[in-house]
């Protein structure tokens, strides 16, 4: 595999899909430039049309880059234009499938809120885990808050790579810099800022202090 799972994971990017995909292009490059290091693309709503338009005008982008793209749930869209990587939660195709369906260096990763679900990731070879949701959030309806002091017994019990994500800004990512996450993983704190660049640049230095 090309990437490496410590670097990729610092700021990890996720969209929004009420964005037009002009306006999501210049913030995410924006963002880019202040430091965002991978970025998955997540469309629960949109036609699988629009969604492959969508990834093939952010790959273009995000090659230029060094960035990779990762999908989210949609095995077909990620395989159709050969993203980095395809991300599933708990409710999706189990990953074992998913493993067996994408190519070798084809990045996996997987939502997981207990130390067994990580297990299960690691053992179907994921390259990664979305820990969460860290903090309330209003992007995602049915996401369960998960206490830090699990977050980090997962990371002491599961030797997989981790992302926290969930409700993450300025204002909290703080918290979450000694549960021995690899990164985080941002929506609003980082789209919705007047200055895409410096809200990247500000949330990994919170985060690495």
């Amino acid at each position: 595999m090309k990437w490496s799972m410590d670097e990729v994971l610092k700021l990890y990017l996720v969209t929004k899909e009420d964005m037009h995909i002009d306006i999501l292009l210049k913030k995410v490059e924006e963002a880019v430039k202040g430091g965002v290091t991978m970025v998955q693309l997540r469309e629960k709503n949109s036609s699988s049309h629009e969604f492959y338009n969508k990834a093939i005008r952010l790959k273009e982008l995000l090659i230029s880059y060094k960035i990779p793209l990762i999908i989210n749930d949609r095995v077909d869209i990620a395989l159709a234009i050969e993203a980095d990587g395809i991300h599933v939660g708990q409710s999706d195709l189990p990953a074992k499938v998913v493993k067996s369906m994408i190519p070798d260096g084809m990045i996996l990763g997987v939502s997981a809120r207990t130390i067994e679900e990580a297990t299960r990731a690691k053992m179907a070879g994921a390259h990664y885990i979305g820990v969460g949701a860290c903090f309330p959030t209003s992007t995602k309806n049915d996401a369960k808050l998960i206490h830090h002091d699990l977050i980090k017994e997962i990371n002491t019990k599961v030797n997989i790579p981790s992302v926290g994500i969930g409700g993450i800004t300025m204002d909290n990512v703080e918290n979450l810099s000694h549960l021995g996450l690899n990164g985080v993983a941002v929506i609003s704190a980082i789209l919705n800022a007047e200055n895409t660049t410096l809200a990247a640049q500000s949330i990994t230095s919170k985060f690495e202090s």
